[in-house]
C-alpha cells in the first residue's frame, strides 16, 4: 500500500510539474451555455453561398446554443436563389434555386489571436458529403498571403473520408497556396475506437513564433514549421503566422473537396461543445 501512494504522489508530482511548464493561462472561452444566438460582440454570420462551389446556402437560421453546445446544422431545402441570373458563368449565381442551408460563423473583425493553445471539444458529421471545419485566417491581405490554419477539416478523398490539418501561405502566384497539409484516413481512427463518429472529441493547436502543431486528442496529426511559411512576392515575403488570425467554425456540403452529396446524410448536425484559448 506505501509503494502504490508513494507511486500516486510522485505521479501527481509529475502531472503538475508538466502543468507549470506549459505555464498556459485561459485568456477566451465561449462554452456555449446559454441557448439561442451566439454572441454577437464575439461571432459573425456569413450569408449566402461562400467559397469553394459548394451547396450550401449560409444563413444565421442554422446555428443556435442549446444544452451546452453550438449547433450548426446542414439542412436539404429547396428554395429560389435570390441572386440568381440567367446564363451567369458564376457558380453562386448560375442556379436557380437553393438545395440546401447550413451555417458558418467567425470571429472577423471582433476577436484575434497570436499564439496559443486553442482546444476545441466537438462531434463531427461523417454522412457523404459533410465537410465540417475548425480553421483560421488572417484578415492582413489577401488569401492565401493572409495565411490559412485547418486545425480540422473532414471530407472524402476519392470517395475515402479523410481527417485532415493543414496550413496555407502565400505565393508569387495570385491566389495559389503553398500547402502543408496532413490528410489521415478515417479508418485509422475507427480502428482505435469503433464508436468514434458517434462521440465527442478533443482538437487542439499549439501555436508559437517556432511551428504549429495540430492534435485531436493528443495524438499530433501536423507540425508544421514557421521558418518554412513565408509568403512570395505577393504577400509581401512576410509570414502570416506571425500575425493576428481569426476563427471559423462552419459546416459546409459538397463543392470541391465535400464532393458527392448523400440525401440519407440530411439534416448533418455538427456540434461544438466548447472553444478554449490559453497563452502562456
Amino acid at each position: 500500500m506505501t509503494r502504490i501512494i508513494i507511486g500516486l504522489f510522485l505521479w501527481g508530482m509529475f502531472l503538475t510539474v508538466g502543468f507549470a511548464q506549459d505555464n498556459y493561462k485561459l485568456v477566451w472561452s465561449d462554452e456555449f451555455n446559454q441557448d439561442g444566438l451566439l454572441d454577437s460582440t464575439v461571432w459573425n454570420y456569413e450569408n449566402g453561398f461562400a467559397r469553394n462551389e459548394e451547396w450550401q446556402w449560409y444563413q444565421s437560421d442554422n446555428a443556435y446554443c442549446k444544452g451546452g453546445c453550438l449547433i450548426i446544422e446542414a439542412r436539404k431545402e429547396k428554395r429560389l436563389n435570390p441572386i440568381y441570373q440567367e446564363d451567369s458563368k458564376d457558380w453562386r449565381s448560375s442556379g436557380e434555386f437553393i438545395e440546401c442551408t447550413s451555417s458558418s460563423v467567425t470571429t472577423a473583425g471582433k476577436k484575434e489571436f497570436l499564439y496559443g493553445r486553442f482546444e476545441i471539444r466537438a462531434r463531427i458529421p461523417v454522412g457523404k458529403g459533410a465537410w465540417p471545419a475548425i480553421w483560421l485566417l488572417g484578415n492582413s491581405m489577401e488569401w492565401p498571403s493572409c495565411g490559412e490554419i485547418d486545425i480540422m477539416e473532414f471530407y472524402r478523398k476519392q470517395g475515402i473520408p479523410h481527417i485532415l490539418a493543414n496550413a496555407a501561405w502565400g505565393t508569387d502566384q495570385r491566389w495559389v497556396a503553398e500547402w502543408n497539409s496532413k490528410a489521415i484516413p478515417f479508418s485509422h481512427f475507427l480502428a482505435e475506437n469503433p464508436d468514434w463518429a458517434s462521440e465527442f472529441h478533443i482538437w487542439r493547436m499549439d501555436w508559437s513564433e517556432e511551428a504549429i502543431r495540430l492534435y485531436l486528442d493528443d495524438e499530433l496529426l501536423n507540425e508544421i514549421l514557421l521558418t518554412d511559411t513565408y509568403n512570395g512576392v505577393i504577400g509581401k515575403k512576410r509570414n502570416p503566422f506571425m500575425q493576428p488570425q481569426y476563427l471559423l467554425l462552419n459546416l459546409a456540403v459538397g463543392g470541391i473537396n465535400g464532393g458527392e452529396v448523400s440525401e440519407e446524410a440530411f439534416p448533418m448536425r455538427y456540434e461544438i461543445d466548447y472553444v478554449r484559448v490559453y497563452q502562456q
